[in-house]
């Protein structure tokens, strides 16, 4: 069994993901060895091939951005493409097309990571203060998160925690999510009351649910 990639931490556990795009990676402590860490992935291989197996029946496959001229890009649902421009200052801006000025292009994903955020601290953070105000919910504030698969958490200190790549996703999605974490405010659990209190204000929720479910791999740089 291939290991594509090993990220050694501070972690105390060995856990192994299989990316959108089918890579096989392993985070470990720092301390472990090689071969306790393959091991591991022996004996997890019918699992590891059981998943790579549905990223790769996948349609459309995940693909990592190029950052080239005519290349999609998600926002709010929505793709648009990307032009690579000349004699712009601003790094990046969306005017029907995502405008890239060309200086920035060897740092082109973390320009875009960037502008992924302050957009989704802007959309996400107006959609919670709306929401809010509609059911009556006090929240403390709202964090903007490099979260992988983790779409929005509640923190005990009545922080909303909300994953840049989710402002990617239409925006009845983004509502769903941020009722959802609003809901958490009061009731910590998955519960049929918790779920019957988002339904109250998002019906369709479980539409959005599934959404999120089938294509949130495509949100993704």
């Amino acid at each position: 069994m291939k290991v594509d990639r090993i990220v050694r931490t501070n972690r105390k556990t060995i856990s192994i993901r299989i990316t959108d795009d089918g890579e096989v990676e392993v985070r470990a402590p720092k301390h472990v060895r090689d071969e306790v860490i393959f091991n591991v992935v022996k004996k997890k291989e019918a699992w590891i091939k059981k998943k790579i197996e549905e990223v790769r029946s996948r349609d459309p496959q995940f693909k990592r951005k190029e950052f080239v001229n005519g290349e999609g890009f998600l926002y709010l649902g929505k793709h648009y493409k990307l032009k690579i421009v000349d004699n712009q200052e601003i790094p990046l801006k969306l005017q029907g097309y995502f405008l890239l000025s060309r200086k920035y292009l060897p740092r082109a994903r973390e320009v875009f990571i960037k502008w992924y955020k302050q957009k989704a601290y802007e959309k996400i953070g107006a959609r919670a203060k709306m929401y809010s105000s509609l059911m009556g919910l006090k929240y403390n504030k709202i964090n903007i998160t490099h979260a992988q698969k983790r779409w929005g958490s509640c923190s005990p200190q009545g922080n909303l925690n909300f994953s840049w790549r989710l402002v990617m996703a239409p925006l009845p999605v983004i509502d769903y999510v941020v009722v959802h974490e609003l809901v958490h405010l009061k009731i910590k659990n998955h519960t049929k009351e918790f779920w019957n209190a988002v339904r109250v204000v998002i019906p369709d929720y479980q539409k959005h649910a599934q959404w999120l479910k089938e294509n949130g791999y495509l949100l993704h740089l």
